[in-house]
């Protein structure tokens, strides 16, 4: 075993991937932390910080320049992007740096909800019936064929962000022209209304080493669009349903090449079919605290142990996955009304997680009970909305 420490750049233009920076430290590495110069008063955990770079803005052409001359004393071994939005970016300098991990073309699949589907679609994945807006005869031919509603998405945006929702063919035309020289930056693709969930995992070696399977009790898009209550909850162990959710993100991570890592990928089950379609992935912990529900439920930190096995793959050692739990872990989460909510009535036994954010109340529970779970997210719910929830208007960014 090398007992000389590595390297790590760890890039972020959002404040998370804490856990990520504290075992990288504890596996005994160097850790660099890339980041916004707003970002600089956060409580990043400076102890297992050795070094930070500010920038005020991402210019690739700057950026790389700035790594180039650090890179004349550090020698960096690792780039890892700890937010899906600087995914691409750091593919780029990777390549630009011969640095390993995975490059712009394996990035754009966990990146490009297009590119996403289109190589779905090709490695015989289930995906609902899409077309870019590059081709009028494509768009023309899809809303002759594929019945209304539709989505329209961003292809580069994160989560729900940007997406709308379609009724007619007249009004998808409506829309397509007023994006102009945009549109060519966006998809439409069937809307089916159905259960929403999301597999949160570990790669390693080309393979699932670990995979939890929950399922939003609200959609992501009903959320942004409804001014909702975020929830999820761990689904139920060895069902039909997480059987199958299993299978598909193997499916999904060995289609799009994923190697080693993080990923949070969804999936959509039909109310009409209970066919099982994929709708999105991505090479990172999902956010939203969801990485925390992960963890209370099967005892994994994800970002403790993707740092982990980003070492084990640079020593060329075997990682080795902690041993696993399966209870049932729920989630709800909510602006607040309050600047500072008071929660000491919420006394149940099962709470294991309190939000500690202005304007903002959660909670997560955990039972061997999944109906447990159920139960108290509900109830929480009912009582958030009546004394506790605020709503602001998503930001429209389609068009």
């Amino acid at each position: 075993m090398s007992q000389k420490p590595l390297n790590f750049l760890c890039i972020t233009t959002y404040f998370k991937g804490e856990p990520f920076l504290e075992s990288c430290k504890k596996e005994g590495h160097n850790v660099y932390l890339l980041t916004k110069k707003k970002l600089e008063n956060e409580k990043w955990p400076w102890n297992s910080i050795d070094d930070v770079f500010y920038i005020d803005d991402w210019k690739q052409e700057d950026i790389v320049k700035g790594i180039a001359y650090k890179f004349r004393e550090i020698k960096f071994d690792r780039f890892v992007a700890l937010d899906d939005f600087d995914v691409e970016k750091v593919a780029l300098l990777r390549e630009h740096f011969r640095m390993p991990g995975m490059g712009r073309t394996t990035a754009h699949y966990f990146r490009d909800k297009l590119a996403m589907r289109m190589k779905a679609e090709e490695e015989g994945v289930n995906v609902p019936k899409f077309t870019s807006l590059f081709s009028n005869d494509a768009i023309n031919k899809y809303a002759d064929t594929i019945p209304a509603p539709w989505l329209l998405k961003p292809r580069m945006e994160a989560s729900a962000t940007g997406i709308k929702k379609i009724h007619s063919k007249d009004e998808l035309w409506q829309i397509v022209n007023d994006l102009g020289d945009e549109r060519d930056n966006y998809l439409i693709e069937k809307f089916a209304p159905g259960d929403v969930f999301h597999v949160d995992g570990l790669n390693v070696d080309g393979k699932v080493k670990f995979a939890r399977v929950s399922k939003y009790l609200d959609t992501p898009f009903e959320v942004a669009h409804g001014g909702g209550i975020f929830r999820s909850a761990t689904s139920e162990i060895s069902s039909k349903i997480e059987k199958g959710l299993q299978k598909m993100n193997k499916q999904v991570m060995k289609a799009f090449g994923m190697q080693f890592g993080a990923s949070h990928t969804e999936f959509i089950q039909s109310k009409e079919t209970g066919e099982l379609f994929f709708l999105e992935t991505s090479s990172r912990v999902g956010g939203a605290n969801l990485a925390e529900m992960v963890e209370y439920a099967s005892g994994i930190n994800l970002w403790g142990e993707w740092a982990k096995i980003e070492s084990a793959n640079l020593k060329k050692e075997i990682y080795k996955l902690p041993k696993t739990k399966n209870q049932y872990a729920g989630i709800v989460v909510s602006l607040s009304r309050f600047e500072h909510p008071d929660t000491t009535s919420f006394k149940d036994e099962e709470i294991v997680w309190r939000m500690d954010l202005k304007w903002h109340i959660g909670f997560i529970v955990v039972s061997d009970s999944s109906e447990k779970v159920l139960e108290l997210l509900d109830k929480y719910t009912h009582r958030i909305a009546n004394e506790f929830h605020a709503s602001i208007p998503a930001p429209d960014k389609s068009l």
